[in-house]
């Protein structure tokens, strides 16, 4: 029996199916769609809010204190559009479509789904946390291969952070760099107790579910972070608070997702309110040239039994501050997270008129548009299936880097 021509909507929807499988990390993140665009097309450069969740202290004894609602948002502007261009003829549309994907629409998805990866990836930048082997309380140290104590110190730092162990979106995830994926296979192989766990990663060479409080995932796409080169730096001035740190000149440099410690300022846990014992790290949200006054930061400093407070004390003047990981050092930043710490939305691009074949899709948050028009020039199809797309880390503290050297 001869086979029927391939549609463009079974085409696009076999694409998106793949796009979402086809990439752990991006099958790990909250991803939305956004059907405010479903009518018009996407707009370039169209922001959406996306609510955090608020934040209260607790009253003791009868007489109620109200409180004000201060609700916040994290901005996320749907501005990168991204695609793969193909080109196949008519009579390839005959093809059952399970020939058609192993031939066409699986290898643009995964350049695709890559693509989009490495890019979304950049949001790691944002976490808060930073743990390595051999980290010293400040975070100084000389970082080490991971081992058992490094994941479940991973585990506890999310812990005070409030981070859920598990939601809507499933349990915590890590996605290690291939490289760091053996080695802690290696380390961890005699361990575990469960026997059908070691087996299967005896014979898989990857991480299972469900191992140290995770579920275990590799990721080619996972960034290589350089520290910036700062040797030095104190608070200048106490009392400070908010995102911004008025410091000495500092000697060096701080990248964009670096990650300090402050001496004497401890974190608060979101819930209790109360300390955490451990100094509060903080990450550089934006480089810093060398003899800067002012460092960018997240969390920002509020401290107290507040709602949202994140440190018991603000700085005092003098206070030291410490580069988390050492002065211009490279190192795997493998990570752990809720699901909900990154965010990707996507929303609608327009179907142009007179095209051959034009179809748009969505499926589990993510919305791909397919075309096929001709070239008379040339006498050839061009097909070509394209995402507009944004993310932010609404969430910075629900994630949590782990370094691993080169």
């Amino acid at each position: 029996m001869a086979n029927s021509l391939l549609t463009p909507s079974m085409i696009t929807r076999e694409a998106l199916r793949l796009f979402k499988n086809s990439n752990l990390f991006l099958r790990n993140i909250d991803t939305q769609y956004d059907d405010s665009f479903a009518k018009n097309g996407g707009k370039i450069g169209d922001t959406l809010r996306i609510r955090l969740p608020n934040d209260y202290t607790v009253r003791s004894g009868r007489v109620a204190v109200p409180q004000d609602t201060n609700e916040r948002q994290v901005p996320l502007t749907v501005a990168t559009q991204k695609g793969v261009d193909m080109g196949f003829n008519s009579a390839e549309l005959a093809l059952s479509i399970d020939d058609f994907s192993d031939r066409f629409i699986l290898p643009a998805v995964n350049a695709l789904a890559g693509g989009v990866a490495v890019d979304v990836m950049n949001s790691v930048e944002s976490f808060s946390n930073l743990t390595f082997q051999g980290m010293a309380s400040d975070g100084s140290g000389t970082i080490a291969i991971p081992t058992s104590s490094t994941w479940l110190d991973a585990g506890a730092r999310l812990d005070m952070t409030g981070t859920p162990r598990m939601n809507a979106k499933g349990r915590r995830q890590t996605v290690l760099d291939p490289r760091t994926q053996a080695r802690t296979v290696d380390s961890l192989k005699g361990l575990f107790n469960n026997t059908q766990k070691v087996g299967e990663q005896y014979k898989s060479g990857q991480m299972g579910i469900d191992t140290l409080g995770f579920d275990w995932g590799m990721d080619q796409t996972v960034i290589k972070h350089t520290n910036g080169t700062y040797t030095a730096g104190a608070v200048n001035g106490a009392s400070q608070t908010g995102s911004a740190l008025t410091v000495t000149g500092i000697t060096g440099t701080f990248k964009k997702g670096d990650v300090i410690t402050i001496a004497g300022v401890f974190g608060t846990n979101p819930v209790t309110k109360q300390s955490t014992g451990e100094l509060r790290q903080f990450v550089i949200t934006a480089d810093v040239a060398a003899a800067a006054t002012s460092l960018p930061i997240y969390p920002a400093i509020v401290p107290g039994n507040l709602a949202y407070g994140t440190v018991t004390a603000s700085p005092a003047n003098g206070a030291l501050i410490t580069l988390v990981g050492g002065a211009g050092v490279t190192f795997r930043k493998n990570f752990a997270m809720d699901p909900m710490a990154i965010t990707m939305a996507t929303a609608d691009l327009p179907l142009p008129r007179n095209m051959d074949m034009a179809h748009r899709e969505t499926y589990d948050g993510i919305s791909m548009r397919f075309l096929r028009g001709f070239d008379i020039t040339n006498d050839v199809f061009i097909s070509r299936l394209d995402i507009l797309y944004g993310y932010a880390a609404p969430r910075p503290e629900w994630g949590i880097g782990i370094a691993d050297v080169l």
